[in-house]
């Protein structure tokens, strides 16, 4: 996975500024992180570092980043470099990487989606339990597994396409193709399907309870500007989904 990001760094900054990205998914994803004021996070999968500045932002007291791209760690610390923030990045695969540090939360946007049997997604999972405070929570968002392949398209007028071969089974690639400006400059990549009951099964497994899956949110400012009606079929046909775990 690291060599196709390092491919598309540079371009793949371009995507936090998708209006679904803007409006829907960062909404979506502030709002099940909650307050971060004085807390340590561990950030997984974090790329270029725009949630992990974010949050930052927002006032946590340490962040740690983590990248399986070295080209994507190279523009977070660049970023790091023109407006210091005290954040540290890390290259490393996360079912390698192992223990940390003991943090108040782990978040990830888009990491679990990257595994493609069991075996990987118990493996990223251990990583996230084991750098976890008893008691703290995991907030990550992930391709909606229970999205039939039929309401794909549903999508693409946000930007957002997915295909997959066939039908979906354990394991199958699903190649994902983001719109990333208004002349049609596009980037590509694989995420895998796995059921939610496996996802159930590898976080349950490492030990955390109280897992939830979470719908979409569109923000007052997004309505404000498209209209709900634009913005429906991101409800009724959610690409992307966020889950929850208490440790």
């Amino acid at each position: 996975m690291a060599p196709v990001y390092d491919s598309i760094a540079e371009q793949f900054k371009k995507v936090n500024s998708l209006p679904f990205i803007q409006y829907v998914t960062t909404y979506t994803y502030l709002n099940l992180i909650g307050d971060v004021a004085g807390k340590s996070i561990l950030d997984l999968a974090c790329g270029e570092g725009f949630y992990t500045r974010l949050l930052k932002q927002n006032g946590a007291a340490r962040l740690v980043g983590v990248d399986i791209s070295s080209e994507m760690i190279k523009l977070a610390r660049q970023e790091e470099e023109k407006e210091p923030l005290e954040i540290e990045y890390i290259i490393a695969d996360v079912m390698e990487i192992g223990f940390i540090e003991n943090f108040d939360l782990v978040v990830a946007s888009f990491l679990l989606n990257y595994a493609s049997t069991k075996d990987q997604l118990l493996r990223m999972c251990q990583t996230i339990f084991a750098n976890l405070k008893p008691g703290s929570r995991f907030v990550t968002l992930n391709n909606n597994l229970e999205l039939p392949p039929e309401f794909y398209h549903k999508n693409e007028k946000y930007g957002l396409a997915k295909s997959c071969a066939g039908s979906l089974q354990e394991g199958t690639p699903l190649t994902i193709t983001l719109t990333i400006s208004d002349d049609g400059e596009k980037v590509s990549f694989d995420n895998y399907y796995l059921s939610k009951a496996t996802y159930e099964w590898a976080l349950r497994s490492v030990g955390f309870k109280e897992i939830c899956w979470h719908p979409l949110i569109v923000s007052p400012q997004g309505v404000q500007k498209f209209s709900q009606e634009f913005w429906q079929d991101s409800i009724d046909y959610p690409y992307t989904i966020g889950i929850t775990c208490l440790k």
